[in-house]
C-alpha cells in the first residue's frame, strides 16, 4: 500500500489512464511498461483507493493481443454504464520495428485506432475476446493523422456519449476531435477545433470538463509555444454543445509550472468534485527499480475565470500530525507565508520571492540529463504575499501557491531534511 503519490514497484509508467469512482473506489489506470525502468511495449497498469490517499497496485489490466493494438496499449479514459466499467484507449500497431529493439518502431511508422473493452468488476479484463476497435485509424489526412491520433476521453452528455481526441494535421497544427456514440460502440465523428499552430504540432491526452465556474480544456502539446518542451496547457473556453466546437476565449497557462508534470487526467470524486491527477517525468530511475510518479490528487476550479488546482481536501485530513521537523521519506505539508525577499531552504531546495513571483531552484537536489535540465521555475506575478504549501514525499516536491493560485511541482533526488529560512512568519509541518 502506498500513500498519495503512487508509483509501481518497478517498471516504468507514464500518463495517468481510465480514472474513475466505481463502485466505492478510486481506479487509477496507468501506462506501464513492467519489464525494465525505460519506454517499451505498454499496458494498462492498475491501482485502486478507497480514499485518494492509499493505494494498492492490482494486476496488469490491458495487454497487446489484436492486430489493432499488438504494439502497445495508449492512453484512454473509463466510464461506468450499466454497473459496468468501460475502457477506451489507443491501439497501435507498428508497421516497421525497430531492427534492435522490437518495443520500438521507424519513427512514425506506426498507426493509431481507438479500441474497447467492458468489464464487470472493474478487476478483470478480457483481453482476448472483448476488446473492438471503435475508431479505426483515420485515413483523411485533412481531417487528423493516422499516426499521432490518440488518448480517447468518454463522457456522458445528456443526450449520448462523447468522445474526444488529440491529433494534429500536417504535423504542424494540434487539434482535437469530437465523435458522438449512443451506445459507446458505434460512434460518428461530430467536428473538429484547431489550436493556435504557434502552441505546437500536436495535441495529446485532451481533457474538457465543465466545473462551476467555467469549462476547461487540459491539452498537453508537443512542440510547445515552437520550443523542444512538451506542456500540458490549461484553457478555459467557450464550448457549444450542439455542435461540440470549441471557441478559446479565457485564460490560457501551464496546468503546472516545474515543467515535469505532463498528461493529467481527470475524473469527479465520490462528491461530484473535479480532481486531476498527473505524470510526473522523471530523468532517471530510483534505485534502478522504477521511474515515473503522480502527482497528488488536485480539485479542479474555476473563479473569476482563474483555474485554481488545490490539494484534495482527502490528503489534508491525512496529514494531520504536528512535527517540528522535516521527514522527507514520508509525506509531509510544510505550509508558511512568503513575502518579497524571504527565502527557504527545505532539504537543499530553495523557494523564494522576487518580485511578486514566486521561484524554485532545484539545483542542489537534481541530476540533469538530456531534455531534463530545467533546474529553476516560477510562477506568474502574484500577490505581495502568499500563502505557501508544500507537499514533499521522497523523490517529488508539490508547491501550492495560495491554495491553487498557481503550483510548481519538481522531481528531486537526495532530498535532504534540513530547513532553513530568512522568514519571521509561521510555519508548520504536517505528517502522516
Amino acid at each position: 500500500m502506498q500513500s498519495i503519490n503512487f508509483h509501481t514497484q518497478r517498471g516504468w509508467i507514464n500518463d495517468p489512464n481510465g480514472f474513475i469512482y466505481y463502485k466505492g473506489e478510486y481506479h487509477l489506470f496507468y501506462q506501464y511498461f513492467p519489464h525494465a525502468t525505460q519506454w517499451g511495449t505498454i499496458c494498462w497498469g492498475h491501482a485502486i483507493s478507497p480514499d485518494l490517499v492509499n493505494w494498492e497496485q492490482k494486476d496488469i489490466a490491458l495487454f497487446p493481443s489484436k492486430p489493432a493494438d499488438q504494439n502497445g496499449c495508449f492512453s484512454g479514459s473509463a466510464v461506468e454504464s450499466g454497473g459496468k466499467l468501460r475502457l477506451f484507449y489507443t491501439g497501435v500497431h507498428y508497421d516497421e520495428f525497430d531492427p534492435e529493439n522490437i518495443n520500438k518502431c521507424i519513427p512514425d511508422c506506426f498507426t493509431s485506432a481507438q479500441l474497447t473493452i467492458e468489464s464487470s468488476d472493474g478487476q478483470t479484463f478480457n483481453n482476448f475476446d472483448d476488446k473492438h476497435v471503435i475508431i479505426p485509424p483515420i485515413d483523411d489526412p485533412e481531417l487528423g493523422d493516422a499516426t499521432h491520433t490518440r488518448d480517447p476521453k468518454v463522457w456522458q452528455g445528456t443526450d449520448g456519449w462523447y468522445l474526444i481526441l488529440g491529433s494534429n494535421v500536417h504535423r504542424k497544427q494540434g487539434e482535437v476531435l469530437f465523435y458522438k456514440s449512443r451506445d459507446l460502440m458505434n460512434w460518428e465523428y461530430v467536428s473538429r477545433t484547431l489550436m493556435d499552430p504557434q502552441l505546437g504540432w500536436m495535441c495529446e491526452c485532451p481533457d474538457l470538463f465543465e466545473v462551476e465556474g467555467g469549462t476547461v480544456l487540459l491539452a498537453s502539446l508537443m512542440g510547445y509555444e515552437g520550443g523542444k518542451d512538451d506542456q500540458s496547457v490549461c484553457f478555459v473556453v467557450d464550448y457549444n454543445k450542439d455542435d461540440c466546437s470549441i471557441n478559446f476565449t479565457g485564460e490560457r497557462r501551464l496546468t503546472d509550472y516545474g515543467h515535469d508534470f505532463y498528461a493529467p487526467q481527470t475524473t469527479t470524486d465520490a462528491t461530484g468534485r473535479r480532481v486531476m491527477v498527473g505524470w510526473m517525468r522523471m530523468p532517471e530511475p530510483i534505485d534502478d527499480q522504477w521511474i515515473g510518479m503522480f502527482t497528488a490528487p488536485r480539485v479542479v476550479e474555476v473563479i473569476d475565470g482563474h483555474t485554481y488546482f488545490r490539494l484534495h481536501p482527502n490528503i489534508r485530513r491525512a496529514l494531520t500530525q504536528r512535527t517540528n521537523a522535516p521527514a522527507c521519506h514520508r509525506p509531509y505539508l510544510f505550509g508558511t507565508t512568503l513575502r518579497e525577499g524571504d527565502h527557504i531552504d527545505i532539504g537543499g531546495l530553495r523557494v523564494w520571492q522576487d518580485k511578486n513571483r514566486i521561484h524554485v531552484d532545484r539545483s542542489k537536489v537534481y541530476r540533469p540529463r538530456e531534455n531534463f535540465m530545467h533546474m529553476h521555475s516560477e510562477t506568474p506575478e502574484v500577490g505581495p504575499e502568499n500563502k505557501i504549501e508544500m507537499l514533499l514525499h521522497g523523490h517529488i516536491v508539490e508547491i501550492y501557491v495560495n491554495d491553487g493560485e498557481y503550483v510548481i511541482s519538481n522531481m528531486v533526488y537526495g532530498l535532504g531534511n534540513s530547513l532553513s529560512t530568512n522568514s519571521s512568519a509561521d510555519f508548520t509541518i504536517l505528517g502522516l
